[in-house]
């Protein structure tokens, strides 16, 4: 979606991050009658539950026994449909300012401007990226031959893959390649792993059944002749092995950061940006945060612990949105126009 920068989007509210939280904010907002707008630095919707782990089960959503988080975000998507929230991906907000009305003027890297009585803050851990294997040949492979999250399972099956890292995403990985991929080798420099027990149970009995390899060292160096991956030198106590491989799925962690947010005058504790729970707005009148990014004592860094604080948020929101005018409650099962919306949205 584009807008000509010198023309502010206008909104009751800015819905900055489009993971779960984000997109179950845009249904909320258009449920008791807020217009938004979601921004996400990220170029696709669902934030790091997309990019770090899409086919990996969830079990704590409310009334849903199983799902995976790509299935998550298709379905908010389209809980969604009735609203049509504006997606603007690729943008990272960078600057928020207070206009003399009391509104935000918030602005993109990309020059886009938005004008919002309020802005809800759904972004996660904030800006965050891999940490990166640190050899010089790797950069010419990445996306091709070395990857740091798993986009679609699918991309790997027949070819021999090669998992790097020792904690919760390394091995769920490894486990989950074992039945698509050709061959799938796990890499760890030591023996010890920070991952569940039960994942590191499964690994184990897996590697005793031949489902898959597992080797004790660190990744030394890529032969990749031609531009396309073959091996991989792996450095070990008893000297260096040579395995082979098509992909390196390098998972060693993020690195998280809250860029430009840190800025806003708003209070971040620990990474996190303080928030009173009664309405989970931050120290700055206006700007409230929800999901992983809202800091308060006994947080718990669940989806579903998002929906509730996005949910609070966005009522005191609407105060800002219409100062003068009283929210009156009622039951979405009782919502004659909201039924309408729904039911004219999968017409």
């Amino acid at each position: 979606m584009t807008t000509p920068a010198d023309t502010p989007v206008s909104t009751d509210v800015l819905i900055i991050g489009a993971g779960p939280v984000g997109l179950f904010a845009a249904f909320e907002a258009g449920v008791i009658g807020l217009s938004s707008q979601i921004v996400d630095n990220i170029e696709r919707v669902g934030g790091q539950c997309i990019e770090l782990y899409p086919d990996k089960p969830i079990y704590d959503i409310p009334a849903v026994p199983v799902c995976t988080a790509r299935e998550l975000v298709d379905r908010l998507l389209e809980q969604c449909r009735p609203f049509a929230p504006p997606l603007h991906l690729g943008h990272r907000v960078e600057t928020v300012e207070r206009q003399e009305n009391g509104r935000w003027l918030a602005r993109t890297d990309k020059g886009l401007t938005f004008d919002a009585a309020a802005i809800l803050i759904a972004a996660g851990n904030g800006s965050f990226v891999p940490q990166r294997l640190p050899l010089e040949e790797a950069v010419a492979l990445e996306g091709r031959h070395v990857h740091y999250s798993v986009p679609r399972l699918e991309d790997f099956a027949g070819k021999k893959v090669i998992v790097a890292g020792g904690g919760d995403s390394a091995l769920d990985w490894a486990l989950a390649l074992r039945t698509v991929a050709q061959h799938v080798t796990l890499v760890h420099r030591r023996n010890g792993f920070s991952a569940a027990d039960s994942s590191v149970a499964n690994m184990r009995r897996a590697v005793e059944a031949r489902e898959m390899d597992l080797a004790v060292g660190s990744i030394a160096s890529l032969n990749a002749p031609g531009g396309a991956l073959e091996s991989v030198e792996i450095r070990q106590a008893d000297g260096p092995a040579q395995l082979d491989a098509d992909h390196l799925l390098v998972l060693f962690g993020l690195v998280a950061d809250l860029g430009p947010i840190a800025n806003w005058g708003i209070e971040v504790q620990g990474g996190r940006i303080t928030v009173d729970t009664s309405n989970y707005e931050s120290t700055t009148a206006g700007i409230f945060a929800a999901g992983d990014i809202a800091g308060y004592p006994n947080k718990q860094k669940l989806i579903l612990s998002g929906f509730h604080e996005a949910s609070l948020a966005l009522r005191k929101a609407y105060s800002y949105a219409f100062p003068d005018k009283k929210r009156v409650h009622i039951h979405s099962s009782y919502d004659a126009k909201l039924a309408e919306r729904v039911a004219a949205s999968h017409a």
